[in-house]
């Protein structure tokens, strides 16, 4: 199955759904550059997510979706917004969306769960979704333990359905890897932290534009539930208590709202900057539409380039 099958976009790219960030701003600009646009509702009341949804229609006639984080406290009325909004897409995250499915389905919803696990990965096709969204270490946020370059392969070898690779990607090479793989498009994330239309404060944005290769880190790995982020004070103080064997609930008052904080206040001393492995490739703030074209366009360059230089080799 192509790309062209299950979407209508011009690039095979779909924006992460960002808890705080991916909001109808984002989406909209998203899909109307020509890629699948994603609210994320982590962070968002059902009203807020009908408000957000409904404003993204305001700003788009183009086809948007919705991510859904199934820990979410209020994840039922949540999965009940999205369908009564008829979005085409729905992605999952932390966890099983079996309750869901069926009301999804029926409304001709694509559903689109995030993991990366292959056994999590056969399961959730058995459930019915369309395609998974295989995830690497290298994003940012919650990750699990695989790098996209060793989970991709796995996922498309396992699977019946698409695959479409995130972790790592902001660069026509590395798009060109992701095909290669054999994902049928990508997930990205931390590239749009550095678009014109991203909603975060300016201090979080410098941040990611002055993030080096290694300036990003994973806290809360030892817990069970870890997150990449920029390396800030509240990242090197989190990690140094959590080593020294903090609670749960001692490490809870180093994240609880630290998000917010950085996205809102843009506090980059205590707030989660969180990030991919990618950051330290931006340097430079863009509009959405840019950063697309000029990706996809890279990324043909690349394979245009690798095919002259194997015919040279024969």
């Amino acid at each position: 199955m192509k790309w062209n099958d299950l979407f209508n976009t011009k690039y095979p790219f779909i924006q992460g759904g960002m808890a705080n960030i991916a909001t109808a701003q984002l989406a909209a600009a998203v899909s109307e550059a020509g890629g699948l646009g994603m609210i994320g509702s982590g962070g968002m009341d059902p009203d807020t997510l009908r408000e957000n949804i409904r404003k993204c229609k305001e700003k788009t006639d183009r086809d948007f979706g919705v991510n859904l984080m199934l820990m979410h406290p209020r994840i039922d009325e949540l999965a009940e917004v999205a369908a009564e909004e008829n979005v085409p897409y729905i992605s999952t995250g932390a966890g099983m969306p079996s309750k869901y499915m069926k009301m999804w389905k029926d409304r001709g919803i694509k559903v689109m769960p995030v993991t990366s696990s292959v056994m999590m990965a056969k399961k959730l096709q058995d459930l019915g979704a369309d395609l998974i969204i295989a995830e690497g270490c290298e994003s940012g946020g919650h990750v699990g333990e695989m790098t996209t370059m060793a989970l991709i392969p796995q996922m498309v070898s396992a699977l019946d359905i698409p695959v479409v690779a995130a972790g790592g990607i902001a660069s026509g090479a590395q798009l060109a890897a992701a095909f290669a793989l054999g994902a049928i498009g990508v997930q990205m994330g931390t590239i749009f932290l550095a678009s014109e239309e991203c909603p975060i404060h300016e201090n979080y944005k410098n941040a990611v534009l002055n993030a080096r290769d290694n300036d990003t880190t994973v806290t809360g790995r030892i817990a069970g539930t870890p997150v990449r982020i920029i390396k800030n004070a509240m990242a090197r103080e989190y990690i140094k208590q959590e080593k020294r064997g903090a609670t749960v609930m001692e490490l809870e008052k180093f994240t609880l709202g630290s998000l917010r904080r950085a996205v809102f206040d843009g506090d980059t001393k205590t707030g989660s900057l969180m990030a991919g492995q990618v950051c330290g490739q931006l340097d430079s703030i863009r509009p959405v539409k840019v950063i697309l074209e000029e990706l996809y366009k890279d990324c043909q360059s690349v394979v245009n380039d690798l095919y002259t230089n194997m015919e040279k080799e024969r």
